[in-house]
């Protein structure tokens, strides 16, 4: 029998009976007395593949071919062809195939170094191996799918993809948090965040753009939430009359991404994460965040801060606070403090003290910072000013609003904490194809 067209193991349910040509690699061996077993997993399923041993005395082949199954090893990517059967007893797609030959691609060393039980780190040393699971497959996939659905939301709404420089000559928000590299005799700085040049979008006069690319963060932090090396969800749009606005755009975004994973994984996410994938209602809860440290310390935690800020804690009690009251997995903070937020957040018209600007909570953790910015350029300088940031250091970003600029806001999100929040994992390192952090540089 020859066969030289692959099909997907997804589609092998849909197929007729009959000859049929697999590939990928090799998940499980039962290697049997009279009967051989292989599961093959591609990127899409997983099948199994059976070898009835024959008796010697009929011919070669069928020991060639058992011999071959019995030097296998896990993680052996190989293709496979045979004759393909539907019987519902089989309980891994209803399907077999009995296999008439192998031809091995690369054979895998017989001890994988990692197992079920392996711990998280020893999983990230071998991450290439630990993305074969059908939980990090899904996970890429579900990732596609939400990006997909945001990207296909701002090209209906016209705004304009752009892709903003990753090397920097100054800081854009905080000269703590910046990776510094040489740069031919002089230096440069890896972007913490596109805001400086999303922003000169505006003046440009696109109107309304969004990016999804790098960032990077020199936080020594190790919390379960924090990468020095993440995938920003940037958007930034004109003419707009607060960060109301801001804020709707995003609920409505987060709506399309959360629909469109539902509609196509949610059966999956349920059976390998066993979780419901809940689509929001519109108009997400806001409370702005004076008030929610007052809710929060009547539940009896007060936040142990020296500034305004809310802290991690904090950003649990009022997202259960509002699980319980209003049913929802999202709430805006809003009406942050000035003192906390950066210069080119506006300040209110009616108290310099708050800006206007949120952060967005997701199942107990921020995911998202946004805010109406100050196009005002005096404005802008005397904010820079008390900020202590040097106006020379910074004049390639306010040469912005010295010839025209509209009013403006947007939002930066982490796109790896959307995902890991919205299937209720515990760690971003689950959701990221490859972590970094403080102490990781490899794989």
């Amino acid at each position: 029998m020859t066969v030289t067209t692959r099909t997907l193991i997804k589609n092998l349910a849909a197929a007729t009976d009959g000859p049929v040509s697999v590939s990928g690699w090799v998940e499980v061996i039962r290697d049997q007395k009279k009967v051989q077993f292989v599961v093959l997993r591609d990127e899409s399923g997983a099948v199994q593949l059976v070898n009835p041993k024959g008796d010697p005395s009929t011919g070669s082949e069928t020991d060639e071919l058992a011999d071959k199954i019995s030097s296998l090893t896990q993680g052996t990517f190989l293709t496979a062809t045979g004759e393909l059967k539907h019987d519902e007893r089989v309980k891994l797609g209803g399907v077999e195939i009995k296999l008439d030959g192998l031809v091995i691609a690369a054979m895998a060393l017989p001890e994988n170094p990692i197992a079920a039980d392996s711990g998280l780190d020893k999983r990230m040393d071998w991450r290439f191996i630990d993305l074969r699971r059908p939980e990090q497959n899904l996970i890429a996939r579900i990732q596609t799918t939400f990006e997909h659905a945001l990207r296909t939301y701002w090209v209906e709404h016209d705004f304009i993809e752009i892709h903003t420089p990753k090397l920097m000559a100054s800081a854009s928000e905080s000269k703590a948090e910046l990776f510094e590299v040489k740069y031919f005799e002089g230096k440069a700085f890896l972007s913490q965040s596109p805001q400086f040049f999303k922003q000169m979008a505006q003046p440009a006069g696109f109107g309304k753009i969004f990016e999804v690319g790098p960032a990077f963060r020199a936080d020594p932090s190790f919390t379960s939430r924090h990468a020095t090396e993440f995938t920003s969800v940037d958007t930034e749009f004109s003419w707009i009359d607060s960060h109301e606005d801001v804020m709707k755009l995003h609920e409505e975004l987060l709506v399309a991404g959360l629909t469109a994973v539902k509609e196509k994984h949610g059966e999956q996410i349920k059976e390998l994460f066993d979780v419901e994938v809940t689509v929001p209602t519109v108009p997400f809860p806001r409370i702005p965040l004076a008030e929610a440290k007052r809710i929060i310390a009547e539940r009896g935690y007060e936040v142990p801060r020296a500034d305004d800020d809310m802290d991690p804690e904090g950003e649990r009690q009022i997202a259960a606070y509002v699980k319980e009251t209003f049913g929802h997995e999202f709430v805006f903070l809003t009406d942050y403090a000035s003192s906390i937020r950066p210069f080119y957040h506006m300040r209110h018209a009616d108290d310099e003290t708050l800006t206007n600007s949120y952060d967005l909570i997701f199942n107990g953790v921020e995911i998202s910072t946004g805010a109406q910015r100050e196009h005002r350029i005096d404005v802008l300088i005397e904010n820079a000013k008390a900020k202590k940031l040097d106006p020379e250091e910074i004049g390639f970003y306010l040469d912005f609003f010295r010839y025209g600029v509209p009013p403006h806001g947007g939002f930066g999100m982490g796109l790896s904490r959307v995902i890991m929040l919205m299937l209720h994992l515990a760690n971003l390192r689950e959701v990221t194809y490859l972590f970094r952090g403080p102490t990781r540089l490899l794989p």
